[in-house]
């Protein structure tokens, strides 16, 4: 018997049980994207759009600032750079939206607003999905999540969700990376090359907005006016219960967590 047959035996069955209820997401004690509290805000202050280099930060007209979650790359330098606490450490890391608005923080976090996906999708696609995963000049470290997801503890077949290497079989899209103007022609040939109904995701913050190298001399900003996006999972990368979280919200058999930026405990449903 080999090795690590015997190996597997001896463990057992090592799959968590998240998403059903009661089950561990496996992300206990890891960053997540910085909370933003504007009441501690300095006035004058701009130490933390000073520290961030993908522009996340900007500042507004007439004092404040602008936070766009799908630029952050989670470096948490805004936290060190703050000080008066308006950025803290979290562990928020399920920030899949349906609308790229709602990754840019609001003032008042509104539950019933945002785009709704095409309410027959569980009628089309029951409980699997097919993906076609296409990197669009990433660095990699999304890539490294992504494997993770067919590891024996994530196990995303158990889900329904399979990864396809032909688009013609693929329901989803999953693109990563700022979209290099090398992978733009293959990236536009594999979305053509999908049956209808089709779905994309941007996944990690390079396909969400380019990231810190967007709209240099080898690269867009991500799929934002290139793609039809149903759905924008920011994070540099995001984590695998992120990418878990956001397919079944595709699926509508999780709700979005996210609204105007904040991260509420319970999302609009499906």
């Amino acid at each position: 018997m080999p090795v690590w047959t015997l190996y597997g035996l001896k463990q057992g069955k090592v799959s968590q049980r998240w998403p059903a209820v009661g089950g561990d997401d496996g992300q206990s004690g890891v960053l997540g994207f910085p909370r933003f509290d504007p009441a501690q805000c300095q006035s004058g202050c701009r130490d933390c759009a000073d520290a961030c280099l993908p522009q996340a930060i900007t500042l507004k007209e007439g004092g404040g600032v602008n936070v766009d979650y799908g630029r952050c790359v989670q470096c948490q330098l805004c936290v060190t750079a703050c000080p008066s606490g308006a950025f803290t450490l979290s562990s928020d890391w399920a920030f899949g939206v349906r609308a790229r608005e709602d990754l840019v923080w609001a003032q008042a976090a509104n539950s019933a607003a945002g785009q709704t996906l095409k309410r027959e999708i569980r009628k089309v696609f029951g409980r699997s999905l097919h993906v076609r995963h296409v990197d669009a000049g990433s660095c990699n470290g999304c890539e490294s999540e992504l494997q993770a997801l067919n590891n024996p503890y994530y196990n995303l077949h158990r889900l329904g969700v399979f990864f396809t290497p032909s688009p013609r079989f693929a329901d989803l899209l999953l693109v990563t990376g700022p979209v290099t103007y090398a992978m733009k022609g293959p990236l536009l040939a594999a979305y053509e090359g999908m049956p209808e109904p089709r779905f994309v995701m941007a996944a990690g913050t390079c396909a969400c907005s380019g990231g810190t190298n967007g709209g240099g001399y080898a690269c867009g900003r991500g799929l934002d006016g290139l793609l039809p996006v149903d759905v924008w999972l920011p994070g540099c990368p995001p984590n695998p219960a992120a990418f878990i979280h956001a397919l079944l919200m595709l699926l509508q058999r999780l709700p979005q967590r996210v609204r105007g930026g904040h991260l509420m405990e319970d999302g609009d449903g499906r």
